[in-house]
């Protein structure tokens, strides 16, 4: 049985939680033949997240270090499914479509799938001031990186084969992250795909600070444009020969929070 792991970062987002969780489909993927595990990371939470988390079913991690980036390096270092689902704890993304993402990536032979929050957006799920900036910072990604197919560069939702994360260079601690590891995984010959998705209205408040975070997103582009190409981070193997390989990600300092382990 094929193994599903659902990786969730989660800051101060006790309220959400409940109703973050209740929408995976757990029981009808487990239909569809998938064993599914469900991580949330708590990312130095100071309200009853991890606690909440726990008492609905959840596996909690928690990652000490603040940043986006890091919550999702610890989760995928302790994830043990050969599939990776991620999205936020806020209740903006859509977790039900995941048996019907699943089946996509089987029909298509995919190998990461990220989601499009722009096409169809609806205005209240998202400040015309976000809508502006993801536009730009999706149309910089575009332009640097040539023929890159995805239309929603910062969407926090991706669906993929757990060795791609082996073969990646992925360096952002933070919220350019959610760029970078599309990047990579398209320039590193993976089969990618980018789905429209229902993007919905954050539930309580946002912790994007906006200029202070494009800015840092705008600078990881052109750094990341002109880093040298290499095999390191997070890869380990060309990816046209991944499946040769143990697809375990090592551990960095950072990640070394598995449950237990000092």
């Amino acid at each position: 049985m094929p193994r599903l792991s659902v990786v969730i970062p989660a800051l101060n987002e006790e309220p959400n939680i409940p109703a973050t969780l209740a929408a995976i489909p757990v029981d009808r993927l487990r239909a569809d033949g998938y064993d599914v595990e469900v991580l949330v990371v708590d990312n130095g939470s100071t309200d009853q997240t991890a606690a909440v988390a726990r008492a609905h079913g959840a596996r909690v991690l928690i990652q000490p270090v603040r940043g986006y980036g890091n919550a999702y390096k610890a989760g995928f270092a302790n994830a043990t499914g050969d599939i990776i689902a991620t999205g936020d704890a806020d209740l903006t993304y859509p977790f039900e479509i995941l048996p019907d993402v699943l089946k996509l990536i089987e029909r298509d032979n995919l190998e990461f799938v990220s989601t499009n929050r722009l096409a169809g957006l609806q205005p209240e799920a998202m400040k015309p001031s976000h809508v502006w900036a993801n536009r730009m910072l999706t149309g910089v990604s575009r332009a640097l990186f040539e023929s890159l197919p995805f239309r929603d560069s910062q969407s926090g939702m991706w669906i993929f084969k757990r060795y791609v994360w082996s073969c990646l260079d992925v360096q952002s601690g933070g919220m350019p992250f959610s760029q970078e590891i599309k990047v990579e995984a398209y320039r590193n010959g993976f089969r990618c795909a980018e789905i429209p998705i229902e993007y919905r209205p954050r539930g309580g408040e946002t912790k994007l600070r906006g200029v202070r975070d494009g800015a840092r997103v705008a600078g990881q582009l052109l750094a990341h444009r002109m880093r040298p190409r290499r095999t390191g981070g997070n890869a380990v193997v060309p990816a046209q020969r991944v499946g040769e390989f143990p697809l375990e990600p090592a551990l960095t300092p950072d990640d070394r929070l598995r449950e237990g382990l000092r």
